[in-house]
This record gives structure tokens, sequence and C-alpha cells, in this order.
């Protein structure tokens, strides 16, 4: 019988013919699995089929005329081709799988890290909220939504908040979040943090009930806005960090426990990058990615350049746009579509409100008249912007009231300052103030309003004053800002910002508030009262009236001179789709990671 013969000459017995069987097996899936992963993506999911003079046929043929034996090798040659198909289909198959697990979002941003301070650096709080989210969010359309907390109630009085948070939410070390890692959050941001100061200034006591797996908040006043307030702060794992003293000092590169969908694994400020990794006890929708990066460039066209490159599949900028200059290069490539919002925020001229000419309305007024704001809008946002009203709130916020448009007239900015007293006595064409001095202005800019500054000299300079221009990195914006060291600056507002404090700007002006963006230059007693009036409100209808009026107390008394309010353009790559965008973070938000997938091509 043949199949019972041994291999003449060779003398191979049942033992070393299975091996040399298992040797083209071998053979046949490397040699095919190898050039497949060469491959493109959509070459390398076709499976590999065994045609006339291919590599399959060419195996059994060298076999056949080693072996000797033309029906055991036809029977061999057929095992092989049939045992090695099956086995290209579950590489191709395991490999596709790979493939989704391993999907990584890439995320362009300028808002550089600093440092891997995880409290202390501001732009590393906003993407740590992917990590440790708060306990509120804002949803598409601006209404707040829970997000760690399922509900929340609150005292009649507003003083006496107890937030009830979700049942199935763990720590990416496996511990389930607790009421006592909410209440330890927020107590150490008011203890720890500048900008969590006024927690600790008002908070009269907390509490928890592991019953019903709530935490309850108690303030010495009337606070109605804390449930917007706590869609800002990100939650804390007790476990780890009540043993860290000093927190805005505190640096490590990850990783960072979190109880979101991903934890911030890597803090990389020599490569650039953030990476976030799937958190393994996640129990909410699963998102597809299995990583996130944040890469972060020294400037909007670095990044521009990325992304035109396919190095990564988005922007993001926290409270801003996608340079509105970039736009036309990314439409060319044809790989990005656009995302177009109106923003919440805007962008301004604030004065020094402490001292003179600054503090005269009068002089307010004239340079608000001194303005071109219709070139101003042309060459800064390219179409996707307006002239503001002198009311400063975007008509994007709730309760907007249209107040008079702001109005260039270089004639009524000569007679307004006249009137007021300003005069050029000796001739030299430079106004003079009330001590009898030239009026000079030092605007105080950072890089990225060097235009804006350059135009505002050019407009003062034309109505009689004598500007000249101060450049600061932003530590030193902030420093000589919450000194008071300027005269006028070019900054702007943000989503979170307009609606921190009592809401439509008012954080940025009141005195009694501090922060790195802010003003605190505002201490006159109606604006005070205003912003106390709307903090203690629980009536819908008075608190529309008192936004109506502190929008008229804007546009009469210009404390702040709006330039321009814009739109917000966000480029992602057309291979993903499931974005979501809300007022506050743009697509930055736990909606947009769960639900975002790569579009198979």
């Amino acid at each position: 019988m043949k199949q019972g013969k041994s291999f003449a000459g060779l003398e191979l017995n049942k033992g070393l013919k299975r091996w040399l069987i298992f040797a083209v097996l071998i053979t046949v899936f490397f040699s095919n699995i190898y050039p497949a992963g060469a491959e493109s993506a959509g070459d390398s999911e076709q499976n590999p089929t065994p045609s006339n003079g291919g590599i399959f046929d060419r195996i059994v043929t060298y076999v056949k005329d080693l072996l000797g034996e033309e029906e055991t090798l036809q029977n061999s040659g057929a095992v092989s081709e049939a045992a090695a198909s099956d086995m290209q289909q579950s590489a191709n198959t395991e490999k596709r799988s790979a493939d989704t697990e391993r999907t990584v979002l890439k995320i362009a941003t300028p808002n550089v890290i600093k440092s891997a301070s995880f409290i202390g650096d501001s732009n590393l709080g906003v993407f740590a909220h992917l990590s440790n989210p708060p306990l509120m969010k804002m949803d598409s359309e601006g209404h707040l939504a829970g997000q760690l907390a399922e509900s929340y109630n609150v005292s009649e009085n507003n003083t006496c908040w107890t937030f009830y948070l979700k049942d199935n939410i763990y720590w990416s070390d496996g511990e389930p979040v607790t009421p006592e890692d909410v209440e330890f959050s927020i107590c150490y941001y008011g203890k720890e943090t500048p900008w969590g100061s006024w927690i600790n200034d008002t908070l009269e006591s907390s509490s928890v009930s592991d019953a019903n797996n709530s935490v309850t908040f108690k303030f010495n006043k009337p606070y109605t806005r804390i449930d917007l307030e706590f869609s800002t702060y990100n939650i804390l794992p007790a476990h780890v960090w009540e043993t860290i003293e000093n927190p805005m000092e505190y640096t490590n590169n990850g990783p960072y426990v979190g109880c979101g969908p991903y934890y911030l694994k890597l803090i990389d400020l020599n490569a650039g990058k953030l990476v976030f990794e799937k958190n393994p006890f996640w129990e909410g929708k699963s998102p597809e990615a299995e990583t996130v990066e944040v890469h972060f460039y020294s400037s909007a066209d670095v990044a521009t350049l990325a992304l035109k490159n396919g190095e990564v599949d988005t922007y993001y900028k926290y409270a801003g746009s996608y340079p509105y200059s970039g736009i036309e290069q990314l439409e060319e490539t044809g790989n990005f579509d656009f995302i177009e919002k109106t923003d919440l925020g805007l962008v301004f001229l604030a004065l020094n409100l402490k001292k003179a000419p600054f503090s005269d309305p009068e002089f307010r007024e004239a340079l608000a008249y001194s303005i071109n704001y219709e070139e101003i809008v042309s060459l800064e946002t390219l179409g996707y912007g307006e002239v503001p009203n002198r009311g400063f709130v975007p008509p994007a916020m709730e309760n907007f009231k249209e107040t008079e448009k702001l109005e260039y007239s270089p004639e009524k900015a000569r007679e307004t300052l006249e009137k007021a007293g300003y005069s050029d006595s000796n001739g030299n064409g430079i106004l003079e103030g009330k001590d009898g001095k030239d009026i000079k202005l030092e605007i105080l800019i950072r890089p990225e309003y060097a235009r804006t500054g350059e135009l505002l000299e050019e407009y003062f300079e034309q109505a009689g004053l004598d500007p000249a221009l101060r450049t600061a990195d932003s530590d030193t914006w902030m420093t000589l800002k919450d000194n008071y060291e300027y005269d006028l600056t070019v900054t702007r507002t943000t989503p979170w910002g307009m609606l921190m404090h009592a809401n439509w700007g008012s954080g940025y002006f009141d005195s009694r508030r501090t922060g790195q963006g802010v003003m605190h230059n505002l201490d006159d007693p109606e604006f005070l009262k205003l912003c106390d009036d709307i903090l203690a409100t629980t009536d819908p209808e008075e608190l529309e009236g008192y936004a109506s009026g502190l929008q008229d107390y804007y546009a009469e008394n210009l404390p702040a001179i709006p330039l321009y309010w814009c739109r917000v353009v966000t480029p992602y790559n057309r291979n993903f789709e499931g974005w979501y965008t809300d007022p506050l973070y743009g697509i930055y938000n736990l909606d947009t990671f769960v639900n975002v997938t790569k579009i198979e091509e």
C-alpha cells in the first residue's frame, strides 16, 4: 500500500514526516503573513489564495520531489493548503480585531502643558476632565446634567446642595468612587488652590451618606450656581491625594488614578504629549479608541502642519477656534470636515479701572468710539465673527439682551474727550489728562494678540493719544495684570468664564474674585449688588431681570470694551465620526470619547 510505505532512500519515520509537514505549514503561513502585514490596511484584510505557480504550489512540488511519493504528497499538500488558509483567515481576523483595539485618537492643541502638575497646570486641568470627570456636565444645548452625579437637590434658600452619585463608577485601580472622594475633592480645592478659595470662604459644612451614596454641601449664603461651578472641578481619589501636600507644586509624569473612560497614563513633556489609556474598570459605554493622545504644539501653525500630514486627527483649543486662516489649507486636502458653533466667549479690551484716566467713564466712552470694529472683525475672524454690542454678553448666552452696537466714530471720540476736559493745550498733537500731562497709554499684549494691539495703537494715536505696545509672555502678563501694572490689555473670555460667579461675564470684573484670567478690577457698589442679587435669587423671573440689568450696566459704563464676537471652528478627520460638542468645552467631553468611532475604509 502506498500510504504505508516508508520514504525510500531517506528512511524517514512517522515523527519526521509530521515534523516536515509542520515545517511546510509554518513556511506557508509566514511567507503570506509577512507581506500582508507590509501592505496597506485595505489590502491586508484580503485573504491570500493559492494560485497556479503560487507559493503553495511551489512548496508542495518541492516536498513532492524531496519525499518521492505522489499520493502522499497530494494528500499532505491539500491538508497544508486548507490548514494554511484557515490559519491565514484566523490571523487576518485577529489582525482586524487588534487594529480596532489599537485605535488611537490623536488630538492637536496649542494649549501647551508646561508642568506635570495635575492640579497646578491649568491646561492639564482641562484635559484631565477625560480621566477625572467633574460631578456635572453641560449638554449640547447648554443645560446642566449629571455626570458622576445621578441627580441632586437643593434647599429652598439655595444654601444646601446634595448630590447623589452613580453606583457603577470605579477608579482605574479598581476602587469604587465614593461620596468621600467627592467631599475630599471639593474641600481640597477650597483649601489648596487660589481659584477654589471661594469654596473655603463660603462652605460652612459638608457630610456624606454611604446609605444613599450622596454628599451634601452647606454654604453660609445662598448660592444658585453650585451645579454650574461643580461642572469644572475634577474629582480626585481621596485614597491617593490625601497624602499629597501642596498639590499646586506636586508633579508626577503618571500614571494618575482616574474614574473616567480613560485614565492619564503619561505626561511626556519632552515629546509634547499626554497619553490616556482605557480605564479597565469603566462600566459605562466602552469607547472604541484604546488610547487617546493629546499632542501639544508651540503654535497653531505647527499643529496645522501635523493635521495636514495626517499625524493627528483633530484640533482642540480650550475656549478657542482653529485658526480661521488655516481652514482653507485643510479643506484643500479633502481629508477634513468642520464643526462650527457660536462661541460663548469673546475678545475684549480690558482697562485698568484703578487709575486715571481709565476710571473716568467719559474717557472709556471716547476710547470705544475710536476703535474700528469692522476692520478688526474682518482681519481677525475672516468672516467668522461680528461687531459686538455694548452690553458685552454674546447672543448665544441665555437671557441675552439686545443692546446698542458698538460704533466706530473718530469724530465722536474727539468730541467726547474735549467735553470731558481732555485737550491739547501745547499743540503737540497729544491730548493731556486732567493732571496736565500728555496721555500716554501702554497696551499690554500677549503675542497672540499682536495684530489687534497694533490696530489699537493706530486707532488711539488717531484719537490724539500717545499709545505704545508692551508684549509679554503669559506668565508675565498674569503677574502684571494681578498687580494692576498696566493701562490697557487685550484678552478674552472663555465659555466657563462667562458663566462663572454671577454669570454673564461678571466673574471677570468683580474685585472680590481672583484667578488667572480675571481682571478683578471693578468695585462699583451698583455692580457688586447686581452680582449678589443674581447669586441669591431662586426666582427665574428675577434672574432674567438681573441679567438684563447687568447687561445695561455694561452698556452704560463700559468697564471693558468688547472687540469682537466669533464662532468656534473645529476640524476633524473624515475617517472618524460621532463627535459631540457642548458650549463649555467644545468637543473635549466624555460624550465625544465614548461615541467617536473610526469609519471602516
